[in-house]
């Protein structure tokens, strides 16, 4: 697994954060740029009211949907022909490895109020993200 990998992608989710992006468009972005970068840049306005724990009623964190959100355009479907379960196994376990890194998915949980704490949730899931992706061979940065 590359580590530096995973660091340049916490560093990309941290900056669009940082840039006012919230916490689901941070990573969605970041993991476009890896995973769809043909993909027109507006598609971001899809993930807007998952921040806040869906649009700050405090639910599932907003970092946590964006990922989900971009592991998707890996292993997600295309038609209701296609076979759901990848995708719903690999949405299981990061969501698993999510609970196990933060201690919680809900945002009010995670949050203790302080815009830092979402910055270092948002960097913190990107690398996750990146290391979950690489171990199931779903990103491999040499194509």
């Amino acid at each position: 697994m590359d580590q530096d990998l995973s660091v340049e992608a916490r560093n990309k989710a941290g900056s669009y954060f940082k840039e006012g992006y919230n916490c689901a468009e941070a990573v969605f972005l970041a993991f476009k740029e890896y995973l769809a970068p043909e993909m027109d840049p507006d598609i971001v306005r899809m993930m807007t009211g998952f921040g806040g724990g869906l649009g700050h009623a405090g639910c599932i964190c907003g970092a946590l949907s964006g990922a989900i959100a971009a592991m998707n355009l890996k292993v997600g479907r295309t038609s209701n022909q296609q076979d759901r379960d990848e995708a719903y196994r690999c949405a299981q376990e990061f969501h698993e490895r999510f609970q196990e890194t933060f201690g919680a998915t809900c945002c009010r949980a995670l949050k203790t109020g302080e815009r830092k704490d979402c910055l270092k949730i948002v960097g913190n899931t990107g690398k996750l993200l990146m290391d979950f992706l690489q171990e199931k061979t779903l990103y491999d940065p040499k194509p």
